[in-house]
């Protein structure tokens, strides 16, 4: 039986660092992917008022779950920015009147599927909003939210699609 060739240290040495160079790079690279750096954020600037199936959907279901406070057509209940007889504050407007369209979809989302209270850390804020987490889901919400936006007129569309875009420069969102 032949023995093997022996290698030289040199040699040796270079394999070794070959070797750990590829590994400290599959590491940093899983690292990359896990940390989501450079991952496309998926709740801002997905609204898709240009669909017509979504925005079918969305009415549908604005219909049945958010037209009784935030009127038929978005235009919210009077006097909305004072408290009701309740003491909480009054639906808003969702049109174009409103300040729904000065939001990042990624906050009208989250305001939709987990409360107000959630986003702003407030968790004694009363409000009559219903939370929607496991009453609708994320494609219906933003079938809502889509529907919502196609009522908009065009510059408030424009002037939404700038918050979005302004939204996604943020540091630490």
């Amino acid at each position: 039986m032949a023995d093997a060739p022996a290698t030289s240290p040199r040699r040796s040495l270079l394999m070794w660092g070959v070797g750990g160079m590829l590994v400290v790079l599959l590491m940093a690279a899983g690292a990359y992917a896990l940390s989501g750096v450079g991952a496309r954020d998926n709740t801002a600037g997905v609204l898709r008022p240009d669909d017509p199936q979504v925005v079918t959907l969305g009415a549908r279901i604005y219909t049945q779950h958010c037209a009784a406070c935030h009127g038929a057509r978005g235009e919210g209940q009077p006097n909305w920015r004072e408290h009701g007889p309740d003491g909480l504050m009054r639906a808003p407007p969702h049109d174009e009147s409103g300040h729904t369209w000065h939001h990042p979809d990624a906050q009208l989302i989250a305001i939709t599927k987990y409360g107000l209270a959630k986003l702003i850390q407030q968790p004694d804020y009363q409000t009559n909003m219903p939370v929607y987490d496991g009453v609708l889901s994320d494609s219906e919400i933003n079938a809502v939210l889509s529907w919502i936006k196609a009522q908009w007129p065009t510059e408030i569309q424009a002037r939404h699609d700038q918050v979005n875009a302004q939204y996604q420069k943020s540091p630490g969102r």
